[in-house]
């Protein structure tokens, strides 16, 4: 569509040019450092960044209905830059140049209603958002295209030479961060590191396929996490963990699409989410919070965080009563299907506690609930989804079980309309159902194999037929008439089929 035949009023704003006055905030001691530099944790007092735009304020001299026109009308530009994150330009990083921006395809990913009977088995209306219809099968390239698309605005602008990313992972994070930094060779080269035998096979493969350097270490995710962080205190390094502030940012994007896919309306809406290392839930909650303060949306919506009983910190946290006796302590993980969610110290806690109170105080109500589930109900959820026709991975079953957790506590009205994260595309996790179906789960996964869930493939072979064909060995006609009328006989009576009349 054509620039001109946009309505006037919206026209100068619809392609975003450079702009804004972005810093890197502390939330502890809360000193503010330029963005020159990649930096990680404040240089002052060690604490957690999130990055900051000075003249946000700006954004308010346009209306919200003008706003919710603009990006709405932005959906049918062609430029590339503008299809992914970055349609919220504005909001994610304004002093990004639309030229600098990484494209690969991320976000935007598909709101799918459950089907009727899902909805009648979970007792409410909801949708999931399949984020593992990103590039690399997961919400992750959404913080790697900001984090990504802002170190190459700097070697554009001749602020740094060459870069090695580097990044701790439980899959996700490593597959993203290698696939985006391949995009952008001989600039970027990508190191990753793995807790040894703790990544499924597929999601190992992703990394060495975008030729990265990949390293398994022995331990947990919070194992990887402290040698990326010793790797990125003592080496030049960019580190693209979710301590990167511009990772956090991009995956705003996240409920800036939620609010625009529901027309805005969020009164009525419940998100939920896996905690992991807490970088998403932290992301969502400050876009629902930028969007709330321009008037884009006019309130909140309840924010759901999910954990496992085996990997539990954060609803731990919240579980103790408020006040200055409320005290976070790190957690020693157990084995766990949401394999990404597994983290014991999450690095994005500080920003959890600090922006967990905004919020609530912002909505002037508890808006932000933590619960926990079993793996036992991940797993059957996760199964009962894609039996209703979805693609849930192991998170989105997590997500999943910690609605109807919140269900059950009476936190969430079943009236409302809930969006369900599933994280990451559910083949990355398919030796779970695996296991399930073969009841072959370690017991230290605590979870059993039920009958109606399981599924197995059924050998066809006639007993009475002496030849049926094999690879490089066909048939004769006779004979393989014969054997297609067996095989298609013993299949229909399986099946109860009647003859056609």
């Amino acid at each position: 569509m054509n620039i001109d035949q946009f309505p006037e009023t919206i026209r100068p704003h619809l392609i975003p040019e450079p702009g804004g006055d972005m810093i890197y905030r502390c939330l502890g001691c809360q000193a503010e450092h330029g963005i020159t530099s990649l930096l990680y944790t404040c240089p002052d007092c060690g604490q957690v960044l999130l990055l900051h735009d000075r003249q946000f304020d700006r954004l308010k001299a346009i209306d919200g209905d003008t706003w919710r026109q603009i990006l709405d009308y932005r959906r049918m530009l062609k430029i590339p830059a503008l299809k992914g994150i970055y349609r919220y330009h504005e909001f994610l990083g304004p002093v990004i140049p639309l030229d600098a921006v990484v494209y690969l395809g991320e976000g935007h990913t598909p709101v799918v209603e459950a089907s009727p009977v899902l909805q009648e088995k979970a007792g409410i209306r909801f949708f999931f958002k399949n984020d593992g219809q990103n590039p690399s099968a997961s919400f992750k390239d959404r913080g790697m295209a900001s984090a990504l698309s802002y170190i190459n605005f700097l070697i554009q602008s001749g602020q740094v030479g060459e870069v090695l990313s580097i990044c701790a992972s439980t899959g996700d994070t490593s597959a993203a961060a290698a696939l985006y930094a391949a995009y952008l060779k001989p600039h970027i080269k990508s190191a990753v590191l793995l807790p040894h035998k703790k990544v499924t096979p597929q999601q190992l493969s992703q990394p060495l396929g975008s030729g990265a350097d990949v390293f398994e270490i022995p331990g947990v995710f919070d194992d990887c996490m402290k040698v990326v962080e010793a790797l990125s205190e003592r080496y030049n390094v960019a580190l693209l963990n979710s301590k990167n502030a511009w990772r956090i940012l991009g995956q705003e994007s996240y409920s800036y699409e939620i609010a625009q896919d529901f027309d805005y309306a969020m009164s009525d809406k419940i998100v939920v989410v896996p905690i992991g290392n807490a970088g998403n839930i932290t992301a969502v909650m400050n876009g629902f919070l930028k969007f709330f303060e321009i008037g884009i949306i006019d309130s909140l919506p309840v924010i759901i965080g999910v954990q496992s009983i085996h990997a539990n910190p954060v609803y731990r946290y919240y579980r103790q009563p408020e006040g200055p006796s409320r005290q976070f302590k790190p957690v020693t993980v157990k084995p766990s299907v949401a394999q990404a969610a597994m983290i014991g110290n999450p690095v994005s806690m500080p920003r959890v506690i600090q922006l967990v109170e905004r919020y609530n105080q912002t909505a002037g109500q508890q808006r932000v609930h933590v619960v926990e589930v079993t793996e036992q109900d991940i797993m059957d959820w996760q199964l009962t989804a894609n039996r209703n026709g979805h693609i849930a991975c192991t998170h989105g079953g997590e997500s999943l079980a910690g609605l109807q957790v919140a269900l059950t506590r009476g936190l969430v009205d079943s009236n409302a309309t809930a969006i369900v994260d599933s994280t990451a595309h559910a083949l990355k996790f398919s030796g779970f159902q695996d296991m399930y179906f073969q009841g072959s789960f370690p017991d230290e996964f605590n979870v059993r194999s039920k009958p109606e869930l399981v599924n197995h493939p059924q050998y066809v072979h006639p007993k009475h037929l002496e030849k049926v064909p094999a690879p490089g060995k066909p048939l004769d006609e006779d004979a393989f008439r014969i054997f297609v009328n067996a095989v298609s006989q013993e299949i229909a009576d399986t099946l109860g089929l009647k003859k056609k009349t």
